[in-house]
């Protein structure tokens, strides 16, 4: 059920909430905010239109719980695969772990290999059918924020699409930055900070669509401890030839040759990139019969990035204004938990907000509930998380081995494992004992 929101005749007009970004922390949490009462909700995106662009992402059963208690789960899944098992590989092809994931992990919900873009148009198609197509307008960035007296936010808004066009100002009760990585909200609450943290590694990602035969039904990662590879299937098999689309993501150092460096990436996150250009780096590279040549030859296009996170905030909220996902705790993309920390951002939100009256208790309750857990995911993925056991792997056995037990023995891939499923909350115990985010508040 959701929970009696603490605004109504009793306590005057329910607040009006602006959330800043349209992506799927943003549209998460206002699909959160509404289920939980709230009738004000509007999301504004800088960009023109909700498109189905970008790649693949997993969404860990944390998540999809919280996604499946908003009613979303049957579309999301007609869109997605289910992923029952994760694979780490040697570079030299030798298994290192398998690992169940999902249903078949014990969990009471899957794990989901999902594009990126079918997952954001389930969103906003939904926050359009419940809010009102008014509660979510594109073309419209937020460019600065000032709190005013009583912590309440003034936001200058930039109207780039549409038959408004030019500058204005608005005044909601609350503002929640979801505005990503490169987030304004949190510039302008944190003007001295700077920008993203660069690790010094590339990646380049894509997309590719091939036969089911011929990529298998797992989840894997490989590589050592200079590149790395990832590759999984998502989507169900279509046509006469049983074809999935393939999402790959692949990971080496900026002193490649040919490769952009930080200065020549610092004003283009989302560059093509021809796949023969890094192409030669994983030829050989086949693992369990999958090809990763073959995968990135199948690819239309291919784009790259730096390998960027922000510096933990000692603060996420200021009076009525506070950030989630990726401009809260942006992170390494590491252990499939960028868009899922940020779906149980928005749904802790809602329900810190509708237990509260005052709205910035609300914030500062969701704050203190998620922010110390973020910060050590995010502290986590720096050390590799759980693809630490690749590097360990290279490093004891460089060229290969016979039994990984001999290199690192099962209870310590099983510690590996288990303590990083520990620091984000997402053990199959945690999970499994429901959502926290549905308790019932009374009504006055």
């Amino acid at each position: 059920m959701s929970p009696h929101t603490p605004y109504g005749p009793q306590y005057g007009q329910s607040p009006h909430i602006l959330i800043a970004g349209g992506g799927i922390a943003g549209l998460t949490a206002a699909l959160a905010l509404h289920a939980a009462g709230f009738e004000r909700v509007t999301v504004v995106e800088a960009a023109p239109a909700i498109r189905p662009v970008g790649a693949g992402l997993n969404l860990m059963p944390n998540a999809v719980r919280e996604l499946d208690a908003l009613g979303l789960l049957d579309a999301l899944e007609a869109g997605a695969l289910r992923t029952r098992e994760l694979r780490y590989y040697h570079r030299s092809g030798g298994l290192i772990s398998r690992e169940r994931r999902g249903l078949a992990a014990g969990y009471r919900w899957p794990q989901l290999s999902v594009h990126r873009g079918h997952l954001q148009q389930v969103l906003a198609g939904a926050v359009r059918a419940r809010l009102g197509t008014a509660a979510l307008v594109t073309g419209v960035r937020v460019t600065g924020v000032e709190l005013l007296p009583g912590g309440r936010p003034r936001l200058r808004l930039e109207h780039r699409e549409g038959p408004v066009k030019g500058r204005a100002s608005l005044e909601p009760d609350v503002l929640v930055g979801a505005d990503g990585i490169r987030s304004a909200v949190r510039a302008a609450l944190n003007p001295t900070e700077g920008g993203p943290a660069w690790n010094g590694m590339l990646v380049w990602r894509g997309v590719s669509r091939m036969p089911a035969r011929a990529v298998g039904s797992f989840m894997f990662i490989a590589g050592d401890d200079r590149q790395k590879a990832v590759v999984y299937p998502m989507g169900r098999p279509t046509g006469p030839d049983r074809e999935v689309l393939v999402n790959w993501a692949l990971a080496r150092p900026a002193d490649t040759p040919g490769a952009a460096g930080e200065e020549g990436l610092r004003g283009d996150w989302n560059r093509p990139a021809p796949v023969e250009s890094f192409l030669p780096y994983y030829e050989g590279w086949e693992f369990d019969g999958v090809s990763v040549p073959a995968v990135l030859r199948a690819a239309d296009t291919a784009h790259l990035y730096p390998m960027v996170d922000r510096e933990p905030l000692d603060r996420w909220t200021h009076g009525r204004t506070t950030l989630i996902g990726d401009a809260a705790h942006a992170m390494y993309p590491i252990g499939s938990n960028g868009a899922t920390q940020s779906i149980v951002d928005a749904r802790a939100l809602a329900h810190a907000l509708a237990l509260h009256p005052d709205p910035a208790e609300g914030l500062a309750a969701y704050e203190r509930e998620r922010r110390p857990a973020m910060t050590a995911l995010q502290h986590a993925n720096r050390q590799l998380g759980p693809e630490v056991v690749i590097n360990l792997a290279h490093a004891r056995a460089p060229h290969g081995f016979t039994d990984i037990h001999q290199v690192i023995p099962a209870e310590e891939l099983a510690a590996i494992a288990g303590r990083y499923a520990a620091t984000g909350a997402f053990d199959p115990t945690t999970v499994n004992q429901g959502s926290p985010y549905e308790t019932v508040v009374p009504a006055p």
